[in-house]
């Protein structure tokens, strides 16, 4: 016998282990979208494993404390899917699966499902990101959860609100790939502005415009994260650039920890080789960026970036540049080095502006006319004009990537170290010992991960109550 929807709602408000099916499809986003409304504070929306919800328009948290999760909080494909499929029309249309913008909306948790954008290939559509979430709240968490290929120009948006979005925290979500590489059809991984907040232990693979986005946030936390490109260009790996909504405040936001991994060779590595080709021609343009003027040239005029804190973060493959910096005031940026094997490649490219210098690519650059109050590690290069650095295109072909890896595991896991002759076999052994500290290092650190979501999952299993908010 078939359970009614009134019978349903009750046993969710028992909090007996029941989900809300997907089945049928027609109806499926107004009954998830009532179930929020109308169970008040607290409510837990829990959806079917391994089942996907098409719906046609966001579903929308209504009340604080509310949750969306998947029944049992598993990982990797187990995890329900909400899939964008809502008509699009003219460059406009259904863009968000999660909005949780609204203004009693403190406190709501998302976690342990995936959201498919689906824009499979097709132009951006307006509208907001995969997820939508932020505005005039606090306390709000996403964390295990997928989010990839948006319609629109992020996977994941925390929106400021009146200036008065609060303590975010977003951690241990795998995002992307977002966007396309092709010219204005980007899309970022995260992007955050909201005050206080956290952004950790997210794997971050194939954005394409920034991995993730500080909108200022003063007060943020960003660190252990790890971005990665595949096939595609990525414009900025982290940036510190966008002086809107908050004026260029970035007092107390900390970046540090991160690994940033730029393009790799995709041919098979020959005895001696440091160097290949990438199928993709895929680079990232600036590891980390920081003030306006690296992105936007001087369309902020004489304003600044002010008083972030970039540190101990780790960069590997190719780049344009590492940590550019232009337009900024009272940064630290300290400790941050690169590992394994690197290249920097690229040229001037059509949308360069041509009053524009562009300078050659290098691991950490800086221009000194629009800078003060700067705490810097001695290796930066002074340049004569830091505008608009994402201009630059990466060559196409040619024996210029680094052998390496990346998370993705497309392109071989070996390196043949940065500087040595080739041929030499004292330095294969050398790098061979480095690439063995280092492979060693980041599969502890997964053995790590694996085991606090084990853990994290048998907590969730075992205690519908809500987690509190770090």
């Amino acid at each position: 016998m078939r359970i009614s929807h009134e019978i349903r709602h009750r046993l969710h408000l028992r909090g007996e282990p029941d989900c809300e099916p997907p089945d049928p499809a027609n109806t499926v986003t107004d009954r998830l979208n009532t179930l929020l409304n109308s169970s008040g504070p607290g409510y837990v929306l829990r959806l079917c494993p391994r089942k996907r919800y098409m719906i046609q328009s966001p579903i929308l948290f209504a009340a604080p404390n509310q949750e969306i999760s998947t029944l049992g909080y598993p990982t990797g494909n187990d995890r329900a899917t909400l899939v964008v499929n809502g008509p699009v029309a003219d460059g406009k249309g259904h863009t968000t699966a999660v909005d949780g913008t609204c203004p009693t909306c403190s406190g709501i948790v998302l976690r342990n499902i995936q959201i498919d954008g689906t824009r499979q290939g097709a132009s951006p559509t307006q509208g907001g990101g995969n997820i939508e979430i932020g505005g005039p709240n606090s306390n709000q968490v996403v964390e295990y959860v997928r989010s990839f290929d948006p319609r629109s120009w992020t996977c994941l948006h925390i929106a400021e609100g009146a200036l008065d979005c609060n303590n975010a925290t977003i951690q241990n979500n795998d995002i992307g790939p977002c966007g396309s590489d092709t010219f204005q059809e980007w899309a970022d991984g995260i992007s955050l502005s909201c005050r206080n907040s956290i952004i950790r232990n997210n794997m971050i693979q194939n954005p394409t415009d920034g991995g993730v986005v500080l909108f200022g946030s003063p007060g943020t936390q960003v660190y252990n994260n790890t971005i990665w490109i595949l096939n595609q260009t990525l414009l900025g790996g982290i940036n510190l650039v966008d002086y809107d909504p908050f004026g260029g405040d970035y007092t107390g936001t900390v970046v540090t920890n991160n690994t940033i991994l730029g393009g790799f060779a995709t041919d098979g590595q020959g005895p001696g080789d440091t160097r290949g080709n990438n199928r993709d021609s895929a680079i990232i343009k600036i590891g980390i960026a920081i003030g306006p003027r690296t992105w936007f040239g001087d369309r902020y005029g004489s304003n600044v970036s002010r008083s972030g804190t970039v540190v101990n973060n780790q960069l590997s493959g190719a780049f344009s540049y590492a940590i550019a910096i232009t337009s900024a005031q009272n940064f630290t940026v300290e400790g941050n080095t690169l590992f394994g094997n690197t290249s920097f490649i690229g040229a001037r490219g059509p949308n360069c502006s041509a009053s524009d210098t562009v300078p050659n690519p290098a691991p950490f650059v800086l221009d000194t006319k629009s800078v003060q109050g700067l705490d810097l590690q001695p290796d930066f290069q002074i340049i004569q004009d830091g505008d608009s650095l994402t201009c630059v295109l990466p060559p196409e072909g040619g024996d210029y990537w680094p052998f390496g890896g990346n998370p993705g595991g497309n392109s071989t896991p070996n390196s043949s170290g940065r500087g040595g002759s080739p041929g030499t076999k004292a330095v294969g052994l050398a790098v061979g010992l480095v690439f063995g500290v280092i492979l060693l290092a980041i599969l502890a650190w997964y053995i790590r991960k694996w085991a606090l979501r084990q853990q994290k999952n048998r907590k969730h299993q075992h205690n519908n109550m809500r987690i509190p908010t770090y």
